[in-house]
């Protein structure tokens, strides 16, 4: 993500995030609005993969490249205890339209809500200003984690009709009122769902299509067999309320919830680039 911190090793990218627990003793410099992930309604957290100190999120387009680099990271980080850890994919992966996007394990192509990713956008988005924050943190970026898990299997009974309902998309991304995926419906127009439903997936996450959420979102699919399989959703905001918080607040309720579960994830505070961010906690 441009504009947080993040570096590249070889053909990996890495970058890193600090939970809340990481600044116990040392309250003054905790970012404003960085705190643990709360149990949303309808999760079930397992606490061994809920959390954490650090986030380090690893990205490559080779597996081979990316495994030895954890291995790596591990090696030179004996002093830090692994929590939790996750692998994901993006399946037919792709830039389209501005747009990054892959086709997740409900069989839907998804990016298509994110804002264009020209960097005054970004910037705008999800970079941290100065305002109230600790000013080592301006310019980073609030991370959230969401393992979610994905009732395939129930999810697959369905018709293809009523799966487009729930989500409120058809499954390459076009509107249900026939607006070409990359453009914005206007649900104003469709005051009574007839076309996409009050309780589909994108008109509760925004229902204002012009006004997106302010935040960007890159999420993976994952698969670790015996039926846990879903999403690792993760998303980019300035404000986690105003980005994060307040669509899943309205996601509550919404027709898709009988099929995914969230188990773990957590909020995390990926610090502004450069070497600037680490003087502040080795100062004397």
């Amino acid at each position: 993500m441009k504009g947080v911190g993040r570096a590249r090793v070889e053909r990996v990218g890495v970058s890193v995030g600090l939970g809340s627990s990481f600044f116990s003793g040392v309250h003054a410099l905790r970012p404003r609005h960085l705190k643990s992930m709360p149990s949303f309604l309808g999760d079930l957290l397992d606490e061994s993969q809920t959390h954490g100190d650090a986030l380090v999120y690893l990205e490559s387009d080779s597996a081979a490249d990316l495994g030895d680099a954890a291995r790596r990271l591990l090696s030179v980080m004996p002093a830090w205890r692994q929590r939790w850890s996750i692998g994901g994919f993006r399946k037919e992966n792709r830039a389209q339209g501005g747009k990054w996007l892959a086709r997740n394990p409900f069989h839907f192509t998804e990016g298509f809500g994110n804002p264009d990713t020209e960097r005054e956008v970004v910037d705008r988005a999800v970079v941290v200003p100065g305002q109230g924050e600790p000013a080592w943190a301006e310019g980073g970026s609030y991370q959230v984690i969401r393992i979610v898990r994905f009732a395939t299997d129930l999810w697959d009974r369905d018709s293809v009709d009523e799966q487009e309902r729930i989500i409120g998309r058809r499954r390459e991304g076009r509107w249900l009122d026939g607006t070409p995926g990359e453009e914005q419906p206007n649900f104003a127009a469709d005051p009574h769902g007839k076309a996409t439903p009050l309780d589909s997936h994108v008109r509760l996450a925004a229902p204002d299509r012009r006004n997106p959420p302010p935040m960007v979102r890159r999420s993976y699919s994952y698969d670790r067999g015996d039926g846990d399989s879903g999403l690792i959703f993760s998303c980019f905001q300035r404000d986690l309320v105003q980005g994060f918080e307040t669509v899943q607040h309205r996601l509550e309720g919404e027709s898709l919830s009988k099929y995914v579960l969230t188990t773990g994830g957590g909020y995390f505070f990926v610090p502004p680039p450069g070497d600037g961010w680490t003087e502040a906690f080795v100062r004397p």
